[in-house]
């Protein structure tokens, strides 16, 4: 069981971006709470708000209303002593990477800027952690010179070089080669056992979601509307857009089937999140939708599986 207080957490956060013109309605009433040794996957479609959770729990950007906590503590911005407990992994390794400096110059930096020896020996000792061995050689090399998964693992190391206690992984695997996708996931899973991190792995796959996390969150369109334990949440999806993403990603070993449901959703685009539809942002694709769908967002019904979901066909059974 988790840790009774989450290492970091978005409590009730909402996101909106004024670009002058319009207002961006990124993120609405949003709790995610990471626990040590445990992973929490990040799931739904593009522009579902997956980014933009990330980047608020790293402090990237400041949140409109709601709180973000690390040890149960409220922070009130970035600064150092923060960076080193939270960590964020770029979906694009290349850009995430000085591409004029050496390998080693990447992973020393991070040693220097946080006080923690920085010579030859520590940098090799975080590329082998990461499977880049020899760690000599690969602490020479300029990351034009590394296959995407090699420039991955670098940035995995130069975030362990801060000595962290909670890692960011916004889409790590998305840009890489498919035949290495796993010995990612598997690098992850390791550090998690051997770190003990609290670790969240934001996707747009549900399938590796199942496969590398411990719990499930899924959003649609700036709004939570489902979440709780990995096979709880793949087995027995409580909330309409959580089995429209299972049945997109088949899966020959999931129990059952809801072939049906998806021949009477509705396919389609995410909406504006500039102009989202009121109530449950998901009514306008659901074929269970009903009038206070679309006008109020229900609350959250929790089941004795440790699941939850925000949807109106649980909270009137």
């Amino acid at each position: 069981m988790p840790e009774e207080t989450p290492v970091l957490a978005a409590e009730d956060v909402t996101k909106h971006f004024d670009t002058g013109r319009q207002t961006v309605r990124a993120l609405e009433n949003v709790t995610l709470r990471l626990y040590r040794g445990r992973i929490a996957a990040l799931v739904g479609e593009s522009g579902s708000g997956k980014t933009t959770l990330a980047r608020l729990l790293a402090q990237f950007y400041p949140v409109t209303s709601g709180e973000i906590r690390l040890r149960g503590e409220v922070v009130s911005g970035p600064d150092k002593d923060f960076y080193g407990e939270v960590q964020l992994v770029f979906q694009d390794p290349f850009a995430s990477l000085n591409s004029l400096r050496k390998v080693e110059h990447n992973v020393r930096r991070a040693l220097k800027l946080h006080g923690h020896a920085a010579d030859d020996a520590a940098v090799h000792e975080l590329l082998a952690k990461v499977n880049l061995t020899p760690a000599a050689d690969f602490a020479r090399k300029l990351p034009h010179e590394l296959s995407g998964g090699q420039r991955q693992r670098v940035a995995i190391a130069r975030a362990l070089a801060v000595r962290p206690s909670v890692l960011l992984g916004d889409e790590p695997i998305s840009m890489l080669d498919v035949s290495i996708r796993l010995d990612v996931l598997n690098l992850l899973a390791r550090l998690r056992e051997e770190e003990g991190l609290a670790l969240l792995y934001i996707t747009h796959d549900i399938a590796s979601a199942r496969y590398l996390s411990d719990d499930i969150y899924v959003m649609y369109a700036g709004q939570m509307v489902e979440g709780g334990p990995a096979e709880s949440v793949i087995q027995e999806p409580k909330h309409p857009y959580t089995r429209l993403l299972l049945d997109s990603s088949p899966d020959p070993e999931r129990a059952g089937g809801s072939s049906a449901f998806t021949a009477t959703a509705k396919l389609g685009e995410p909406p504006s999140l500039v102009d989202p539809p009121p109530g449950c942002r998901f009514h306008p694709r659901c074929p269970f939708a009903k009038e206070q769908c679309k006008t109020s967002f229900p609350p959250r019904t929790e089941f004795a599986d440790g699941s939850w979901t925000n949807c109106w066909l649980h909270n009137e059974s």
